[in-house]
């Protein structure tokens, strides 16, 4: 029922709380000053602990706002610096927005905190298992290569996959093939697998086999097997024990606190194909050795296919004969796209292909333009006005095969996507001349009287028809891509003129400048105006993109980035109009300040050339110090306020000038013995001269 479900998801999110605030320590401790987290969900609000862990992890500095008067904006700002850092490692963040981690929602931090683990930690050393991103088995591969020669389907097993998102199988994977079949245990997850404590005790075992005793660990009850495994890791291993027997002696263990303690015993593990000593790795060769072996066969084939291909097209037989032949080398052409595809994946992190792989990438491409010029120059050897809509059909196939070519900037990737909204447009405007010419020849099957090879004129109608169909299509999908990317401009702007104002600030003129400044953009870009008119018009193309009939997952992503760029919008806006309210009260606190200042120094030297009056004139001038008291408390309020929010220099020189007047205030205090003593008294007990943090 839904309370048993309530009560499982309050219980993991509990577990997974405690094992990332102890992954997160772990890599804290590292820190230079050390931090400790104690409440991840309080913890990480203002962002300072965050930037600390991305340091650490990452080897970088990163700029961090911090003191004890930081606000809710420098929280925001911090947070923003983090999330920008993670996507400039193209970490994808799903609905992870600052100001939610600002608030501490328990879902999102945990959300944050396993992607930078499943980034950092899990992918990070997984990466390093090259024989687990090979073919499942020697036999399979073999099956593939025979099956494609022999013209059968291509098998539909990827020899390879891309470890963005599939850390998991990996890591589940190294604990099948290194640790768990060789020891007859049955792992197929990172839930209830690792209850009864064997798993743990096996990874143990195929990394120092001397540590465990399988004969004891399989009569042992669950918790004293999970006890013993944890603290052997870490006494032994060096392993930090972020989990607790009571977290995974549970109906339902939670899987990513799992996942995350076991991939720490990936740094602990030697070379897999080194530890084979069971006499199996010369009988069976290596996951890494037989997808090399795979890789050579492709080249090999590539090679003679292409051979075959530049003999075929010099040969002197007719279109139709050479048409035909084009259609054979095709067929097989494209029964072997999937599997040289999948081989093709990048092996490393930073997404380079092998050297092995880049030479059959070189092969594959070579062959790809061989086949489309080939296909090109028999389309344009059709006679008369077919030979011109044989090539115009291929430009307008290639304006339909075109990818949106990402760049750095949001703004370059929407113009130049609109100008291949004009190239699209340009040749289709020819179609509708080119589809009566075509029909007329489709029905006489001859150009002037001359024959055309069958094959050939039903292959050109049927991708005449495609290209009719499709491009309606493509346009409303490109009009779509270039609004979508001009709004992904516009916020990346709010956001970077948000940092441009979320800063240390300066004297009063320099803030006083930004304001100016931040108005003018605000009112001169008509800002808030602007991104209206830019949604709105996004949302118009959206809804004639679903229209279209695009496939569930599609349909899906455009849905979600609507959602996403809303949400972004409104914590966005939101930040961006609280700038000038922020502005507005550091230059109200410098004008407090500097008044203050300057009146509070006038009547400190009037003050001490009256200490040497009589008692009565004293009295007299010393009768309005509750007043001076007041001003005294507003220099120090606003001072320290200012010390927390300006730069390092200004900040500087704010505390020394505070030092002076404070020491002269206390000086005053001393001589003054008899005059207002104890008002005066009682205030320098409960108010101290200023902050004790800037003294």
């Amino acid at each position: 029922n839904s309370n048993a479900l309530a009560t499982l998801l309050y219980e993991q999110e509990a577990v997974q709380k405690r094992t990332f605030t102890k992954w997160i320590n772990s890599h804290l401790a590292k820190h230079k000053p050390p931090f400790e987290v104690n409440d991840l969900f309080e913890d990480i609000k203002d962002g300072v602990k965050l930037l600390a862990l991305l340091e650490v992890l990452s080897g970088q500095r990163l700029p961090c706002e911090q003191g004890r008067q930081i606000k809710r904006i420098h929280w925001v700002s911090n947070i923003g610096t983090a999330l920008k850092f993670l996507e400039g490692r193209k970490i994808k963040l799903v609905n992870i927005n600052a100001t939610d981690i600002a608030d501490g929602r328990p879902s999102i931090v945990l959300g944050l905190i396993w992607t930078i683990i499943l980034y950092f930690q899990i992918e990070e050393l997984t990466s390093n298992l090259p024989a687990l991103q090979a073919l499942s088995s020697s036999a399979s591969s073999v099956d593939s290569m025979a099956s494609s020669e022999t013209g059968s389907p291509p098998m539909k097993r990827k020899v390879m996959t891309k470890f963005q998102g599939n850390a998991k199988k990996a890591l589940l994977r190294w604990v099948q093939s290194t640790a768990t079949k060789r020891l007859g245990i049955e792992v197929k997850d990172f839930g209830v697998s690792w209850r009864s404590g064997v798993a743990f005790h096996s990874v143990i075992h195929a990394i120092r086999p001397e540590l465990v005793d399988m004969d004891i660990v399989r009569k042992r009850s669950n918790r004293e097997n999970l006890e013993e495994a944890f603290s052997v890791a870490e006494n032994e291993l060096g392993i930090p024990r972020l989990l607790d027997p009571e977290d995974v002696d549970v109906d339902k263990p939670d899987e990513k606190s799992i996942m995350t303690y076991v991939a720490q015993f990936l740094k602990h593990y030697p070379d897999p194909h080194q530890s084979e000593t069971d006499g199996q790795q010369e009988e069976v060769p290596s996951d890494k050795s037989l997808f090399l072996s795979v890789l050579r066969e492709v080249k090999i084939w590539l090679d003679q296919l292409e051979r075959d291909l530049l003999r075929a097209q010099g040969s002197e037989e007719s279109l139709t004969d050479k048409y035909q032949a084009f259609k054979s080398f095709r067929v097989q052409y494209e029964m072997r796209k999937k599997q040289i595809e999948s081989l093709l994946q990048p092996v490393h992190r930073d997404g380079k292909l092998s050297v092995d792989q880049a030479v059959v990438k070189q092969a594959w491409d070579h062959v790809s333009v061989r086949l489309l010029d080939w296909h090109i120059h028999l389309d344009k050897s059709l006679p008369g006005p077919l030979g011109v809509i044989g090539a115009w059909l291929h430009r307008a196939e290639l304006s339909l095969r075109e990818d949106i070519p990402i760049q750095q900037a949001h703004e370059e990737t929407a113009n130049i996507i609109h100008r291949k909204l004009e190239q699209h447009m340009e040749v289709l405007k020819n179609l509708e001349g080119h589809r009566q010419t075509f029909q007329q020849i489709h029905r006489d099957r001859s150009v002037n009287g001359v024959p055309v090879p069958p094959e050939q004129l039903q292959d050109m109608a049927e991708r005449f028809n495609f290209v009719s169909t499709s491009s309606h299509v493509h346009l409303i999908k490109f009009e779509f891509w270039e609004m979508k990317y001009r709004l992904m401009a516009f916020l990346m702007l709010a956001e970077s003129k948000l940092k441009s104002w979320i800063i240390k600030y300066g004297r009063r003129d320099s803030v006083e400048l930004l304001l100016h400044n931040y108005i003018a953009f605000i009112e001169g870009h008509k800002f808030f105006e602007q991104y209206e008119t830019t949604f709105r018009t996004l949302k118009q193309a959206a809804d004639s993109y679903l229209k279209s009939g695009d496939s569930a997952e599609e349909v899906e992503g455009v849905n979600k980035f609507l959602s996403d760029a809303t949400a972004q919008w409104k914590n966005l806006s939101v930040e961006v109009r609280s700038v000038r309210s922020m502005l507005e009260e550091v230059i109200c606190n410098w004008e407090k300040y500097s008044s203050t200042v300057a009146s509070l120094q006038a009547w400190l030297e009037d003050a001490e050339k009256m200490l040497n009056q009589s008692e009565s004139d004293k009295r007299e001038f010393f009768r309005n110090l509750p007043h001076w008291i007041q001003q005294h408390m507003d220099m120090n309020d606003a001072g320290n306020f200012l010390i927390e929010t300006c730069d390092e220099t200004v900040s500087r020189e704010l505390k020394q000038q505070l030092l002076l007047l404070n020491g002269r205030w206390r000086e005053l205090f001393v001589k003054v013995k008899h005059v207002r003593r104890q008002a005066f008294c009682f205030y320098l007990s409960s108010q101290g001269f200023f902050h004790p943090t800037h003294s």
